[in-house]
């Protein structure tokens, strides 16, 4: 059980609900500042002052005010006519971090709703019972308002949900369960629409799945370093030392870790004087992209534990603020698209390289019976092409902004796309490292002085479910192998244990 206090949310906590169906409730602490939140919006109205989205309309709405009689309709309204998202749904995980973030953001108190609602997200959440939210229609400001409206619909018991394995509507399914549809009070729907938490919970899988394709991608790294004979000259502790940004180091020191021993590397040390750069300068381009992570993961952190509601409460007092902008995430996510498109890059550049005789002095394409076979001259094709995607798909959506509700709203973030090209990239870079371990354990297969032991492990991991290439067959089926590998807890911890590293996961 986890427990939700708008303080103390981590990444870790949101992939366990998203992921791993850990149950959530609210911390005993919270109730205090959710409770006192909310009596301050009634004393606030009951001023008759203007509070925006409660008694007044929305965007440049803004100053038409709304009778005290409909302000509840004004919420039920606003999720209604906000539920205009397109596209295939977001998948059942990243919508459960969404309503974890947005419910944690909730507790925090300054936005004015009632425990019941919160109480009413973690009910869904825990019952999976899922909405269903169209993929497309947020920019990022003024806070993921489309699919947030989406997960607002499906509590009223008007939308769609994700039950028992299918999509139905959600009003019988929670009469199924004995449970009434939600009622929205005031200002319950703007606070459960008005924030960045679609982009957050996109965000907080990604990094995580970011993390753990860079460690996996240390074991295929030195699959195909053994494979080209590589020299671990430019590993040395004091050279890297000499630049000390910490991602380098501690790449540095997995390298080191799983080649000790590799008769390989110790007779290139004798013969060659440096490598390649996609051989030589791995510290320096995988320790950046950690380092991005590493930086992406605190911006994160801080923001799924804020309040980005609009307006906010404190006391007798409410602000219209901006906390809704997804800057801060929007350029996150851009960031960490850039680095995991150049991390794939640079794995291309060796897979290019290993089936090149005239550089690898592997044989071509790496087959035996090369003219009458092909080999493995076709993944390397595979891997440049999703490259190529991923370079298409990498252009920062927080550098646009696109005017909205009639230029009230004249700036904003994008962050949502910017998320969802994340996931995107991700999935490419998983297919592009699967391609890597499959051409490096194949490089092995000629090579005559013995890998390091750790090298030998994770080759053999691999010969347990790929067998040698001998003569032409199709690919496919052992890329989607190696990626189903990839995708389990279990050879993340051995990859991990292999190389020693981790430093937040």
């Amino acid at each position: 059980m986890i427990y939700i206090d708008g303080n103390n949310l981590t990444i870790e906590d949101v992939n366990a609900v998203a992921t791993g169906n850990e149950t959530v409730d609210i911390a005993e602490s919270a109730y205090h500042q959710i409770r006192n939140s909310k009596k301050s919006l009634m004393k606030i109205l009951e001023s008759g002052k203007a509070v925006y989205g409660v008694n007044t309309g929305f965007g440049s709405l803004l100053n038409i005010n709304v009778d005290s009689k409909n302000r509840v309709q004004l919420q039920i309204n606003l999720i209604r006519s906000h539920s205009s998202g397109i596209g295939e749904p977001l998948d059942i995980e990243t919508v459960k971090s969404v309503m974890l973030v947005r419910a944690n953001t909730l507790v925090k108190g300054y936005s004015g709703v009632s425990e019941d609602m919160i109480k009413f997200l973690l009910f869904m959440i825990n019952e999976n019972i899922i909405p269903v939210v169209p993929r497309y229609g947020s920019v990022g400001a003024s806070g993921d308002l489309a699919p947030l409206a989406h997960i607002g619909l499906a509590m009223m018991g008007e939308g769609d949900v994700f039950y028992n394995g299918e999509i139905q509507n959600a009003a019988p399914v929670f009469r199924s369960l004995g449970k009434k549809p939600y009622s929205f009070a005031e200002k319950e729907g703007v606070a459960l629409i008005n924030g960045t938490s679609v982009i957050c919970g996109i965000l907080a899988l990604e990094i995580k799945r970011s993390e753990n394709l860079v460690s996996e991608a240390l074991g295929s790294f030195v699959l195909s370093f053994e494979g080209l004979s590589g020299t671990d000259k430019a590993f040395t502790e004091w050279a890297l030392a000499s630049r000390p940004h910490e991602g380098q180091q501690a790449i540095g020191r997995a390298f080191r870790t799983m080649l000790h021993g590799s008769r390989i590397v110790e007779n290139a040390n004798s013969e060659k004087v440096q490598d390649a750069y996609s051989l030589r300068c791995v510290p320096q381009v995988y320790g950046a992209v950690w380092d991005t992570l590493e930086y992406s993961r605190k911006v994160l952190t801080t923001e799924i534990n804020s309040a980005t509601d609009n307006p906010l409460l404190m006391g007798d007092e409410y602000i219209s603020t901006g906390n809704f902008h997804g800057e801060p995430v929007a350029m996150v996510s851009d960031f960490v698209s850039i680095a995991m498109t150049d991390f794939g890059n640079m794995i291309e550049r060796r897979l290019a390289r290993i089936v090149d005789t005239n550089l690898s002095g592997l044989p071509p394409f790496l087959v035996k019976d090369y003219g009458l076979n092909s080999g493995y001259m076709i993944p390397q094709y595979t891997a440049a092409a999703l490259c190529n995607v991923n370079k298409t798909l990498v252009h920062p959506n927080s550098a646009d902004t696109i005017p909205t509700s009639a230029n009230q709203e004249d700036h904003v973030s994008m962050g949502t796309n910017a998320a969802l090209k994340l996931a995107e990239i991700n999935k490419n870079v998983k297919s592009i490292i699967a391609i890597e371990y499959l051409l490096g354990s194949q490089s092995l297969e000629f090579r005559k002085h013995e890998p390091s032991p750790a090298t030998l492990e994770i080759y053999n991991r691999i010969r347990l479910i790929v067998k040698p290439l001998e003569s032409d067959r199709s690919s496919t089926r052992d890329i989607v192998e190696i990626t189903k590998l990839l995708d389990s807890e279990e050879f993340l911890r051995f990859i991990k244990n292999r190389s020693g590293f981790a430093l937040n996961n």
